[in-house]
């Protein structure tokens, strides 16, 4: 692989940063960090987890040069085109102004790079991410901490957020960008605390943290966090840290708003802010978000364009369509949502406990006697109403459950257990236990009150005194506990529309999640869907697996990864999935990898939570390119039907006019209960005992409707604006697109990865297939590939991975599978194997598909034309904020192409050359004369040394000027910036082409064995 240099030489030129030496046996790039008696040593092609720290005063260290190409050793025509794409791909260190781009596992998106375009040309990083929903802020995000901290301009990270985000957001930063982090929640403040010296605390200025931010934000954790917390600050929903003054309710927003203005107070610490929805038709919550970015943004006028242009310094917000315009194909997120609604009737026997229910409901809500104990009654009735509408199971649980606000002490208190229970609040609090069925015993139970099955006559009770009527009305509601769980199965009208969407959607192709309110509903739905998808003997055909509050994070993740995983008998997963999950997992899990549809099994009160379950699949990574949405709802159910008509479907309307989810106004919950008052105090709109709805002119329902859907018109026309009076213009898609050229230009592009993955498998006899549903995809058979390759697929994929493997034409694949990006793990081993192999003559031929030579005959060229493949190392000193100056190494490779010989070389420009990788040979050519070509180039390489160093410095200045060009004006971060060509570049591979010409002509290029011939 390389040549040493003499003891001699090694001494005058000693180890210059940058220097290639041989150590232990291998190559090693000097790194920075060396002093005279310890060299800091990064393995060649080796990443920044391999260097170590070698001392010249007792190990053997000499300078070294790569060795030139063997003529003996050539491959055909591909062979230049696989060494450099798996150089390429094996980079872990660009020269590039984006430090942390080579060494993530995620390939971002031309869109996702303009948040970092707008961060490093801050001196201190200070945005507000505020893309729409299932657009990629977790990437874009994670880019910015990934790439200053690789720039050492954050010492640390923390990110805010719920937590039941806690865990994916640590398995965003582990798996993309290589950030592992500390979780800090209730649950683990005390082993960290256990962990640190007396008095210390568990926070450093220099680690990674998740954080909970409803627990962080109490003062007996608040000082310590604050006072230690790490320089670079994520808060994610940032939305929900902020409130209107003097709004009720709201004390936990005060709580962290007053965190996270302590922690924006330190001037030097980067913040950014994460969310959906920035700016909820409320000036002033939106004003103290901005704030929080630079106390001058509280009161600056947005009305003038230097406000605006101030503001979109800290500020980016786009909808999809704005990304799918400005950048096109490089939007990867479905182009399309495709909604249905599907209605069902209720069996006759249901319809009957539904009016039965309802006669007892009105009955309660009715009655007038204490002002408590009314709240209490109301929030009961509203409780059954919801269960019986989810389902048999839920219906009966609440009727044996006490009521959840029973203990109540005042009104309030009542209202406000009972909202939390009921209700459907969004965004503020986690949804942790918002599953668990709500309640409406009035009383405990007993089990001597619990009637007889077929007792049908307790309606009848009369008992006088107060404890007569209580015990009265717990034996109605365990007899109609009883009849709602003799009306599982065939009686649930409900159940069977769902299995006949279900099927639909299996037979489409597509992989959907059914979304449950309750935790029994889901447990009964997830039983039957089991039973009713899968033939009574066999195998199994279909997985089906049933997710709920009741577990953890980690164990609901766990539970989804059983749909892929093989049986305790070893049988492999079926190939089709269906999730039945309760909102636990409408916020904080990614699905989009395992499934494309949703199906609303029970209708939210509140629109945001459609949003939040349909973004689970509905977002950047989906592979689908339409997804897939279904609201089942009652048609004779008029709950059902006025949340339809109330909510959903004018939900549905402002989204399709404004591309954008506006949130519902809070006066949402005011007007369901008014709603439901109507219904039950005063029976407006219902014939008889059945709730069926009249929204009429006249009607006191329709008032409150039009005035709701007014308010919300007004939030969406104000949204509507506030996105075009806020649009990102800040960063060009100009400035984006050069940016990403040079990205490419120096790691290579998608296509290019894909062409070598596909084609070095091919060569290495792998057995290439078709993949369904995509055409750019393919899967390979491993049997033949050498065994060296099968064991990388083992160790990165799992060991019971899929055979044939699948390699997806994306940049995220399912758990097992390969994504045809550049960073996924199969991908860079796959290269690394490839390059290892072209610098190891040993190895069997078969198994060497890349050669660091070749001769080809083309109809490409008209005179002998050599393609050289260069590698450059440079030293990079990058200036930060503090003053410090940051030294890396980092590599380049380069193609160059020169016409005639070596002594007098007609140089191609950097487009030509690269041309020639894709030049097709047009016949054979003489073993013989082939390597007389190949010996004649490479002995006169020496000749050239000159104009491959000064195609160094010329590439070091392009590449000084990226650096200037990314960092745009901020002073402090230019000031001291430096690329300089370290040690001489390395030719790693000669291509020589010849011209397809008459024998005569291939008479005249025969090589000479004079010595003036050589270099020519």
């Amino acid at each position: 692989m390389t040549t040493h240099v003499p003891a001699g030489e090694a001494e005058t030129e000693r180890y210059a940063v940058g220097a290639l030496v041989h150590a232990r046996g291998r190559e090693w790039v000097v790194q920075p960090e060396s002093r005279p008696e310890l060299l800091v040593l990064r393995p060649l092609g080796g990443t920044a987890d391999d260097v170590a720290g070698i001392l010249p005063a007792l190990e053997s260290v000499r300078h070294a040069r790569f060795a030139p190409p063997s003529p003996d050793d050539i491959g055909d025509q591909a062979a230049a085109r696989l060494l450099r794409s798996a150089l390429r791909i094996g980079f872990r260190s660009s020269a590039g102004p984006f430090r942390s781009l080579a060494g993530i596992s995620v390939d971002p998106r031309p869109y996702q790079l303009v948040p970092l375009l707008m961060a490093l040309r801050q001196e201190t990083v200070r945005l507000l991410i505020a893309d729409d929903v299932g657009i990629g802020k977790t990437v874009e995000s994670g880019l910015i901490a990934a790439e200053l901290l690789a720039q050492g301009e954050a010492r640390g990270l923390v990110v805010l957020c719920g937590p039941a985000l806690a865990e994916q957001w640590r398995a965003e930063l582990r798996g993309k960008f290589g950030i592992d982090a500390e979780l800090v929640l209730a649950s683990t403040i005390g082993r960290l605390t256990r962990s640190q010296m007396y008095g210390g605390s568990a926070f450093h200025p220099d680690r990674n943290y998740i954080v909970s931010t409803d627990f962080i934000k109490s003062p007996r954790h608040r000082d310590d966090f604050v006072k230690n917390a790490p320089d670079l600050v994520i808060v994610d929903e940032a939305h929900t840290c902020v409130s209107e003054s003097g709004s009720g309710g709201k004390r936990q927003r005060q709580l962290r708003y007053e965190l996270l203005r302590r922690l924006a107070d330190d001037p030097a610490r980067h913040l950014l802010l994460v969310t959906a929805t920035p700016h909820s038709g409320k000036e002033e919550p939106f004003r103290n978000l901005l704030g929080l970015l630079d106390r001058k943004l509280e009161s600056i006028s947005l009305d003038r364009d230097a406000g605006r242009k101030e503001l979109a310094r800290y500020f980016v917000q786009r909808r999809r369509a704005d990304i799918r315009d400005d950048f096109q194909d490089d939007a990867i997120f479905p182009s399309d949502r495709a909604t249905l609604e599907v209605a069902y009737t209720l069996h006759e026997d249901y319809r009957k406990l539904v009016e039965r229910v309802i006669s007892y409901a009105r009955e309660t809500v009715r009655d007038s006697s204490g002002g408590l104990q009314q709240r209490i009654r109301w929030w009961s009735a509203l409780a059954l109403l919801r269960s019986l509408a989810s389902s048999p199971l839920a219906a009966a649980q609440t009727l044996r459950t006490r009521a959840a606000n029973l203990d109540a002490v005042t009104e309030e208190e009542a209202d406000a257990i009972g909202r939390a229970a009921v209700m459907d609040a969004a965004g503020d609090e986690t949804m942790e236990s918002a599953d668990a069925v709500p309640g409406a015993l009035l009383n405990s139970p007993t089990g001597e009150d619990d009637p007889s099955p077929g007792t049908g006559d307790d309606d009848d009770l009369a008992d006088t005194d107060a404890d007569g009527r209580e015990k009265s009305a717990r034996r109605r509601l365990l007899a109609m506990a009883r009849q709602a769980e003799a009306l599982t199965g065939p009686k649930d009208a409900k159940l069977e529309q769902l299995t006949k969407t279900v099927k639909g959607l299996l037979k489409d192709g597509y992989q959907p999640i059914v979304f449950c309110r309750f935790i029994p509903t889901a447990k009964y739905v997830a039983d039957h869907l089991k039973a009713a998808l899968n033939p009574k003997r066999g195998p199994r055909t279909h997985a089906v697996e049933a997710v709920t509050g009741t577990l953890s994070p980690d164990q609901r993740i766990a539970r989804i990864a059983a749909l892929t995983a093989e049986d305790a008998d070893g049988n492999p997963p079926p190939a089709k999935q269906v999730l039945v999950a309760t909102d636990c997992l409408s916020e904080g899990v990614n699905l989009q990898d395992s499934f494309d549809a949703v199906v609303h099994y029970d209708l939210a009160w509140n629109p945001t939570r459609h949003e939040q379950r349909e973004g689970r699949v509905d977002r950047f990574g989906q592979r689908t390119d339409v997804v897939r949405a279904v609201t089942l709802y009652g048609a004779d159910n008029g709950i059902d039907g006025i949340v339809l008509d109330v909510l959903l479907r004018k939900h549905a309307r402002i989204r399709k006019a404004t591309g954008v989810s506006v949130p519902v106004p809070d006066e949402s919950d005011n007007v369901m209960q008014a709603v439901l008052e109507g219904l039950l105090l005063r029976g407006e709109g219902i014939q008889g005992d059945q709730l069926t709805l009249d929204f009429g002119a006249g009607s006191g329902l329709n008032d409150q409707r039009d005035d709701l859907h007014a308010k919300w018109q007004s939030a969406a026309d104000r949204e509507k604006t506030s996105r075009s009076r806020y649009a990102q213009h800040s960063v060009k898609k100009e400035e984006v697109a050069r940016e990403v050229a040079e990205v490419r230009a120096s790691l290579g592009s998608g296509q290019e990865t894909r062409e070598f993955t596909k084609a070095a498998l091919l060569a290495l006899r792998g057995q290439a297939g078709p993949l369904p549903g995509e055409p750019t995809g393919f899967s390979i058979g491993a049997e033949g590939l050498p065994l060296a390759v099968r064991d990388m697929f083992r160790t990165v994929l799992g060991p019971k991975h899929p055979n044939p493997v699948p390699f997806h034409d994306t940049p995220v694949a399912p758990r097992g599978e390969v994504a045809l990006a550049r960073t996924d793990p199969a991908v860079s081993a796959l290269a690394q194997f490839v390059l290892d192999a072209a610098l190891d003559p040993k190895m069997p031929a078969w198994e060497r598909p890349a050669r660091r030579c070749g001769v080809v005959r083309t109809k490409a060229v008209t005179k002998r034309t050599t393609l050289l493949l260069v590698r450059y190392r440079f030293r990079l000193s990058l200036p930060n904020r503090s003053g410090d100056i940051l030294h890396q190494i980092a590599e380049d490779a380069r193609v160059l192409a020169f016409r005639g010989g070596t002594g007098a070389a007609e140089w191609l420009s950097e487009e030509e050359a690269v041309e020639l990788l894709s030049a097709r040979a047009a016949g054979n050519t003489d073993p013989e004369r082939a390597v007389e070509h190949a010996r004649r180039i490479i002995s006169g390489l020496d000749r050239i040394d000159d104009v491959l160093e000064s195609r160094g410095a010329e590439l070091a200045a392009r590449l000084l000027e990226s650096h200037r060009r990314v960092r745009g004006a901020v002073g402090a971060a230019r000031r001291g910036l430096k690329v300089t060509p370290q040690d001489r570049p390395d030719v790693l591979g000669v291509y020589v082409y010849l011209p397809d010409t008459t024998e005569a002509s291939d008479s005249a290029e025969a090589p000479t064995t004079t010595t003036e011939g050589a270099g020519r």
